[in-house]
């Protein structure tokens, strides 16, 4: 059944997500998990008459190399694998591994080094600009456990995630990306949280299943000196090996003049990191009906049904205002009854409450609708 599973997912993944032809190439990065998905994702690859690369990491070597990393291995690192990327036309990384704290011991200093002249560089300057990527967890035992569920029953969980039909997501996505295409205003209101910008001229894009798997958000960004008021997260977030509770972040004019959280001092660290990181890049909507409370893995949590993600850093591309950083921190904020409750508005209009949408046009976006 698990092999079913896994090959119903690789050819989603070549055939859906990275849309792979004939003659393109495709680099596959595997983080912490077995040979089944890869040699998948290799045989669907050579079915379209591509040609698959592949790159294995261990996380365990992964920290072993950067606890003593220099600036100088770090850019030689770059340079070879910003090449490589440059050649492919689609890429796919896969991440697993049992701990997910596997390099919460490494250095601040190192980690920075990792984000500012490896990770930029390679991934957002290349990789998010010029490939078609798609981005997903493996299930494992320790995933289980960190979604407090038994393995077998984490395994269906993932599967019915990550195999719905993303096609008629998409579909049903479009009357929130109009809305957001053409309105101004935005306040969210919820326990702790009391925040307004603008999001005027920034334009949206609807995410079904071609860069995230699971998948299902809409973002947009705001205008970068238009947020103020503060916001409370209720969802906890794994950065840089640490896992924050109770992100609180008080904007003015844009900017977050007052950060606290369960690691106050790390928290700001990160946001010290350089002048974007201070500053919003990107406003998104979680959708996925069948994922509904967090599990401490942003891939899955940033599209919890009824959430939305307000992200420090490094705005998009394709939802451009003007923010450059090398942090990107998705952090979520969930708005049902059960966390506590929420409300957007749009240009006045109340188009969200308690994690349900309240126009008709939005409503086919609900839970109940897009199983």
């Amino acid at each position: 059944m698990k092999d079913q599973r896994i090959n119903l997912l690789a050819k989603n993944l070549i055939n859906y997500s990275c849309s792979l032809k004939k003659g393109e190439k495709v680099l596959i990065e595997a983080k912490g998990i077995d040979y089944m998905l890869v040699n998948a994702l290799i045989e669907e690859t050579y079915k379209v008459g591509a040609m698959p690369f592949v790159k294995i990491y261990d996380n365990r070597i992964t920290r072993a190399l950067m606890l003593n990393q220099t600036k100088e291995s770090v850019l030689l690192r770059a340079e070879n694998d910003r090449a490589l990327m440059e050649k492919m036309d689609a890429y796919i990384g896969i991440r697993g591994g049992e701990n997910c704290n596997e390099l919460c011991d490494v250095p601040e200093d190192k980690m920075k080094l990792e984000s500012e002249l490896y990770s930029h560089p390679v991934h957002h300057e290349v990789r998010v600009k010029n490939t078609k990527w798609v981005v997903l967890r493996y299930p494992n035992q320790g995933m289980a456990q960190q979604a407090n569920m038994s393995t077998d029953a984490f395994e269906d969980f993932y599967f019915s995630v990550c195999n719905l039909d993303y096609s008629k997501m998409d579909r049903a996505m479009d009357a929130l990306k109009a809305r957001l295409d053409k309105a101004d205003k935005v306040r969210i209101v919820a326990k702790d949280t009391d925040i307004s910008f603008s999001i005027k001229g920034i334009g949206s894009k609807k995410c079904s299943g071609e860069r995230n798997i699971p998948d299902g958000e809409i973002y947009t960004a705001p205008v970068k000196d238009s947020v103020n008021g503060i916001i409370t997260y209720n969802a906890p977030s794994v950065e840089q090996g640490v896992k924050f509770e109770n992100v609180s972040l008080t904007f003015e004019k844009g900017k977050i003049v007052k950060a606290t959280a369960n690691f106050t001092d790390k928290l700001n660290a990160i946001l010290d990191t350089d002048e974007g990181a201070r500053y919003v890049g990107e406003f998104a909507f979680g959708v996925n009906p069948y994922i509904v409370k967090p599990m401490g893995d942003i891939l899955f949590d940033e599209k919890i049904s009824g959430s939305i993600h307000f992200t420090p850093g490094c705005c998009y591309d394709d939802c451009y205002n003007g923010n450059i950083s090398s942090v990107h921190w998705d952090l979520v904020q969930i708005h049902t009854e059960e966390y506590g409750g929420g409300e957007i508005y749009l240009d006045g209009e109340l188009i969200r409450k308690n994690g349900k949408f309240l126009p008709d046009d939005l409503l086919p976006l609900n839970p109940e609708n897009l199983k």
